[in-house]
């Protein structure tokens, strides 16, 4: 089976072109691939599909073998793909995905590649029954919860799938390691969450480190920089546009006037291989 590494900003996945024929025991497929030792090594596996609704579909499935509903960042890497690979001559694509269809502006360079992508991921979801997150509130803003580290303030955000951004004074004093689990298997979150730990720099600018539902820490998270831009503005800690730094590199937020947020950042194809199932 044919397959390309890609990557958005350190955000890994194996991506696989399914237009003609999709595998079979997915879960296991991604589990076996995403290991780093004895597979391709990765965050997951991206599947990328035809569509009677869009001009492809994506489905993803994170190395626990869960499935995903979306990807910011593996969404710009499709982009990147299907341009890249002679799949569409479109500079503006949509794309299919379980949190709705998605719509990817190629921005080009004057010798025609990729340079980055503006996805439009939609409108962010506040409201608690719908993120969804068990509050006592219609939503949930640095609402108090307590761990074994001591109490923390959440504030809830689905941007496609569930987000619990924690605002911190010094990203490298979180026990992150002990907080990002435990806050993504909470009992508030009825389906786990991804949990964003945010440093604000200026009104523009911040820090992100991402613990994502399973998968654990990745170097970057789309749909998690979009929570946290949301969050910050919502608590006036930032504007409606920000730059967030992360681990694998920087995303540009744009929350626009219409209450869609916008999404500006890289793709990358490190390389393509043949892959033969263990088992």
């Amino acid at each position: 089976m044919s397959f390309t590494k890609m990557h958005g900003i350190g955000n890994d996945y194996i991506y696989i072109n399914c237009m003609e024929s999709v595998p079979d025991r997915l879960p296991e497929l991604a589990e076996e691939m995403s290991d780093r030792h004895f597979g391709v090594g990765g965050d997951g596996i991206v599947l990328i599909c035809p569509s009677d609704k869009a001009d492809f579909r994506m489905r993803m499935f994170n190395n626990d073998g869960s499935e995903a509903r979306m990807c910011g960042n593996a969404s710009r890497c499709i982009a990147k793909y299907v341009h890249d690979h002679k799949l569409t001559d479109k500079t503006c694509i949509s794309l299919e995905t379980l949190s709705g269809i998605k719509v990817l502006s190629l921005n080009m360079s004057p010798s025609g590649e990729v340079e980055s992508v503006t996805v439009d991921m939609g409108e962010p979801e506040l409201n608690a029954g719908l993120v969804p997150v068990r509050s006592t509130t219609e939503k949930m803003v640095e609402e108090p919860v307590a761990t074994s580290c001591g109490e923390v303030r959440v504030t809830a955000v689905s941007m496609g799938n569930p987000h619990g951004v924690v605002f911190v004074d010094r990203i490298e004093d979180v026990p992150f390691e002990t907080l990002g689990p435990e806050l993504e298997k909470h009992s508030m979150w009825p389906d786990r969450a991804n949990i964003e730990f945010l440093q604000i720099i200026s009104p523009s600018e911040a820090r992100m480190r991402v613990w994502e539902r399973g998968t654990g820490e990745t170097l970057a998270c789309g749909t998690g920089a979009c929570a946290s831009a949301v969050a910050a503005a919502l608590t006036g800690r930032c504007g409606r546009e920000v730059t967030i730094h992360l681990r694998g590199g920087d995303l540009h937020i744009r929350w626009a006037n219409n209450g869609h947020v916008m999404m500006t950042g890289g793709a990358t194809e490190v390389f393509e291989g043949n892959y033969y199932r263990q088992r």
